[in-house]
Parts: structure tokens; C-alpha cells; sequence
């Protein structure tokens, strides 16, 4: 099996923070798979690892190659993975989730590297994903399990054009995006039934529109539909018989009653409760034997942000451009080098010890990987109640336990969980408990890192509409940390793009994402998958890597990529461009403030 596994059937996995080894280089790590596969060793090894996270898009190679994986952000640690997945060649690629973690542009320039491979060398890749773009982007055959079972397969265009599963239909339903924005998501009601259960009749029967009693009682076979195209439903095989009245499949904008108006919101509360003011975050590389600085990583280089009450700010852009440093250093998980930060008109970086953590209740993170920041060894009711306890809420025993059911009845959970640990629970269990254990202690701001990355559609819709329903109902400012911009669409009032350590596009949602006009950001938009029939849209593809925070080009960061660089975009940073009240933009390309 050592001589099948890496060589001829290779895994990336969905979650590369457990999956990397935390005491080995991630150079390292890829060299044993040369080793042991293909007899490379020595300096050989070490050049074609290089080679290999060149290939998937890990900036400044050389360097990243000695560093261990906590020294990386989500991002990286994925691209690693999937180095070490295609350092073999193998015959078959197993792909649980492969660019969950990756921005619009890498997953972009992933895919594409693995259709390359699978071009070249006749690899079988077996896609795992809940993301439908990339399925209708990648895929030529479909299958939608459910609960442990495969109950719809078809060809690509057959599934996308028409789907029949109840389950299937739901899941586009469920689909974020602009259309759906101010309307409540589709959602599934119910939960998936444990897989430890006896079951009986058609296992998504409980939450069925369709359902009938045929459903509960007897478990559904296989009916062709056309072609090849096969779906396990009693319903669509009535209705192949004519049994029941065809109802042709649309994908539905969403319900828009009693949903929140997500425009008139932005435009009603102006006030704002988080001012970032040219916020630095420089990490010093020691070197030599007394440890002396020889050069800084500027992760974030300059940033400044406005975040209103009741509002969401959307901050998008590559893995490692320091999205997630901005967050963890406008809480003062991380001391900032330089800048402001002010909240709710006190400015946090002054603030040391007891002053601190008085404030922490109006602030709260919820992290992108949710295995790693919940503790192994906690019951989920003691991770719940631990910030609760800490900071006084819910004092009595009873006040607590019935808000921590109502925490998970917010979150999609049984109550069943509160006496289960982390490791018991899938990825996206785990993501809503940790949402759940940030609405513990009812914050004014939460900073959402990747909330809904782990989470498949359906789930995610619940989430989402979860989010949009507290801002409506309790005022929270989101800022929200993503790569979705599906997402960004239907959540987001505004946007800042990021580049680099530094905001090189803002404005509302609408400028953004409809007229956007930062080189950087009309390619990152280019470059989401869409589950459309192919409608001429042409990807901007960028040439080169993500420069490294530690060398950042001289005059604007991008300019090594950027197809219409001029002259003075290689010598100086373009100041700001004011193009309305709200939308600003950082390039050469648009006139400068005098």
C-alpha cells in the first residue's frame, strides 16, 4: 500500500493545518514523497520541492521552503498540501475540498494547474466540493450524495441544466449572490440524520417538500431520467409516470418577505464604530547567533478602514496578504507596529491588561480554521459558556443553559451537542460552533474570518441568513474576511480590496463589484467560477506569484502583474483616487490627488 499510496492514488485534504506534520519543514515534508517515490534526495529533492510550491503559487519559494506550516496562513498551508499531492504524478487524485482555503485568483491558477496535469498525463481526479462553480468548471460527470448515499448522477450539462433531486434543487436555491441580495436564503430545514441510525424508507424524507408516505416506508431505487442521467426519488419517478404534475426547476431569487433590506440598512446607520487609521503590522526575521533584525515582513502596511454599526465591511483578496493580521490586530490579538485603532471612540492600542479585557465583550473573531481554535478538551458547553462565565453573562445556571440552547437552535445544532467534544463533530459542525461561542457573550463587532469556507451551501445559507438576521435585529458590524464573493454579493454594504499589506480598492458593494477599477480587483472578480452556461466572460489571468511582504516591489506592489503598468507605477505608490463619496481606488491609472 506504501507503493499505491502517493505514487499511484494521491489525497489532498480538506484541512491542512492537521494534516502537515507541525515539526517537520513543509520543504521537508514534500522531499519524503521525492524520496520515496521517484529516488530523489539531497539538493535534487530540494529544487524540484522548490519547483513544486513555485507550481501551486507560494510566494518567495526558496524561503517558504524551510518554514514550518504554523509559520503559514490557511492559504499557503493548502498549496502546500497540494504540492505534496502532485509531487508523485499520480494516476488518481483524490481532492477532498482542494481550494477551500485558496482566494478566487489561486484556486483559479490550481484548477487550472490540475486540468494541465490531468491533460498531460491522463490523471483520474475524484473532485470532493460543495462549491458548484468549481464542480461546473472541473467536472464532466456529477454525483450528490446525501446522508452516506449517492441519490443523484448525471453528466455535467444534464445536472446543471436540470436537476431533479429534491436535495439537488435546494442546494441551488441555496446559492449567496447579488440576485438574492435583501432576501432570506433558501434554506433546508432539519438536520442530516446521524449515519449511526437504522434507516427506513428515503433517508431525506423528514425534510422533503415532496414527501409522501411511499417516502418514509421504502427506500427509492434508481430512475433514469435521460441518458445517463439517474436520480433515487419516489417523486420524480412519479412524476416520469405522469403520476404527479411536472414542475420544471428554476432557480428561485429567494423570498423576500420579511427579509432585510440590506440597502436602505447602509443607508441609515452612517455612525461609525470602528475607525482603523494607518494600521502596520511589521514582524521582525532574526538572524545569527544574537538573534539581530535583518530585515521586517510587512504584513500590513498602511491599512485604513471605516466599519458603521449595522454594517458590513467585506475585505477580500489573496491568501497572505494579510487580511486575517488586520483582524487579529484591530483586536489586539496581535500589537500593531503603528497606527490607530479606535472603538466606539476609545482607542485600543493604548489599552494594557484589565482595561483590555473589559472591552473584549464588544469584539469577537471567529477564526477560519475551526479545529484548530477550539480546544480538544473542552465539551462544546464548556466552550460556549467559558466566555460567558468569564465575562458575567448569564450568571445563574439556568440563564446559561437556556441560552446555550438557544445559541445552537441559532446555529443549526442539537442540543445533544453541548455534551460532545470538537473531534466528534464534522468541519462544518464545528465552524457553527465556533459562530455560536463568538455570539456567546453578545458583541457590537465580529470580525468573520472565513466563516463559511468549511460550510456546503445549504448550511451556509442557514448561516448567512443567521448573520444578516442579528445585524438587522441587534445592530453587529461584520467585518467580514473572505474569498467567496458570492458572499460578498448578497452580505457585504462595502468592500475594500487588499493587496500586498495595503487597501488598493474601496467603496459600496455595488462600485466594487459591478464597476471595478483597480487592475487587481477586475481580475480577482474575473475569476470567480460561476455555475452559468459560459457567457464570453474572459479571466484575467495574473502572470507571477504574489510578491513576498519582505521585499515588496518599489512604487505599486502590483505593478509585476498588472498588464497596464506604466512608467511611474514602477517608482512610486500611487496615492488615492477619490472617483465618488464612497469609491476609492489606489493606481496610476486615475487621477491623483494634488
Amino acid at each position: 500500500m506504501r507503493d499505491v499510496r502517493g505514487r499511484r492514488i494521491a489525497m489532498i485534504f480538506q484541512e491542512p493545518a492537521t494534516s502537515l506534520n507541525a515539526v517537520m519543514t513543509v520543504g521537508r515534508q514534500i522531499e519524503e514523497v521525492l524520496e520515496r517515490h521517484l529516488k530523489l534526495s539531497g539538493d535534487a529533492a530540494r529544487q524540484r520541492a522548490i519547483s513544486l510550491l513555485d507550481a501551486v503559487g507560494v510566494p518567495d519559494a526558496p524561503r517558504r521552503v524551510g518554514e514550518y506550516p504554523f509559520q503559514l496562513s490557511g492559504g499557503l498551508k493548502q498549496r502546500v498540501m497540494i504540492a505534496m499531492a502532485l509531487a508523485a504524478e499520480p494516476e488518481i487524485l483524490v481532492a477532498d475540498e482542494p481550494t477551500t482555503a485558496l482566494d478566487v485568483t489561486i484556486q483559479a491558477q490550481v484548477l487550472d494547474l490540475l486540468k494541465k496535469l490531468q491533460a498531460e498525463r491522463g490523471m483520474a481526479i475524484l473532485l470532493i466540493t460543495h462549491d458548484l462553480g468549481i464542480v461546473a468548471g472541473m467536472a464532466a460527470r456529477v454525483a450528490v450524495m446525501y446522508a452516506g448515499e449517492i441519490v443523484e448522477i448525471a453528466g455535467r450539462d444534464a445536472f446543471f441544466s436540470n436537476p431533479q433531486h429534491p436535495y439537488s434543487r435546494k442546494l441551488f436555491e441555496s446559492l449567496p449572490g447579488a440576485a438574492r441580495r435583501g432576501a432570506e436564503l433558501a434554506v433546508i430545514p432539519g438536520q442530516v440524520p446521524p449515519l449511526n441510525s437504522e434507516f427506513h424508507g428515503c433517508r431525506f424524507a423528514e425534510r422533503c417538500e415532496f414527501a409522501h408516505t411511499r417516502c418514509r416506508e421504502e427506500s427509492p431505487g434508481w430512475t433514469a431520467v435521460a441518458g445517463d442521467h439517474r436520480v433515487r426519488c419516489h417523486w420524480v419517478e412519479d412524476q416520469l409516470k405522469g403520476k404527479v404534475a411536472t414542475q420544471t426547476h428554476a432557480r428561485k431569487s429567494g423570498d423576500s418577505k420579511g427579509a432585510p433590506d440590506r440597502q436602505a440598512l447602509a443607508q441609515s446607520t452612517d455612525a461609525a464604530l470602528l475607525t482603523v487609521k494607518d494600521l502596520k503590522v511589521h514582524f521582525p526575521i532574526r538572524k545569527g547567533v544574537f538573534k539581530r533584525v535583518v530585515a521586517q515582513v510587512k504584513a500590513v502596511d498602511g491599512v485604513s478602514l471605516e466599519v458603521a454599526a449595522g454594517k458590513t465591511l467585506a475585505l477580500v483578496g489573496e491568501s497572505g496578504c494579510g487580511k486575517t493580521t488586520v483582524g487579529k490586530a484591530i483586536l489586539q490579538l496581535i500589537r500593531p507596529t503603528a497606527g490607530e485603532v479606535i472603538f466606539d471612540n476609545v482607542e485600543l492600542t493604548r489599552l494594557r491588561g484589565e482595561a483590555l479585557r473589559a472591552r473584549r465583550r464588544e469584539f469577537q473573531i471567529i477564526f477560519q480554521d475551526p479545529y484548530a481554535s477550539l480546544n480538544p478538551r473542552m465539551r462544546v458547553e464548556e466552550i460556549l459558556g467559558e466566555g460567558m462565565s468569564a465575562l458575567g453573562i448569564g450568571a445563574e445556571k439556568g440563564s446559561q443553559q437556556r441560552r446555550l440552547y438557544e445559541l445552537l437552535d441559532q446555529v443549526g445544532l442539537p442540543q445533544s451537542a453541548l455534551a460532545r467534544y470538537p473531534h466528534e463533530f464534522s468541519g462544518g459542525q464545528r465552524q457553527r460552533i465556533a459562530i455560536a461561542r463568538a455570539l456567546a457573550v453578545e458583541p457590537r463587532l465580529i470580525i468573520c474570518d472565513e466563516p463559511t469556507s468549511a460550510l456546503d451551501v445549504s448550511v451556509q445559507a442557514q448561516i448567512l441568513n443567521l448573520l444578516a438576521r442579528l445585524q438587522r435585529e441587534l445592530g453587529l458590524a461584520y467585518l467580514f474576511i473572505t474569498h467567496n464573493i458570492a458572499v460578498v454579493e448578497y452580505l457585504a454594504h462595502e468592500v475594500a480590496v487588499m493587496y500586498l499589506g495595503r487597501i488598493v480598492e474601496r467603496g459600496s458593494a455595488a462600485e466594487v463589484l459591478g464597476s471595478p477599477k483597480h487592475p487587481y480587483t477586475q481580475a480577482l472578480l474575473s475569476a470567480v467560477p460561476s455555475i452559468e452556461a459560459e457567457s464570453g466572460r474572459a479571466v484575467i489571468k495574473l502572470e507571477g506569484e504574489l510578491p513576498s511582504p519582505v521585499n515588496p516591489p518599489a512604487g505599486c506592489h502590483f505593478h509585476p502583474r498588472c498588464r497596464e503598468a506604466r512608467p511611474e507605477c514602477r517608482v512610486n505608490y500611487p496615492g488615492v483616487s477619490q472617483l465618488s463619496p464612497t469609491h476609492r481606488v489606489a493606481c496610476w491609472l486615475y487621477p491623483q490627488k494634488a
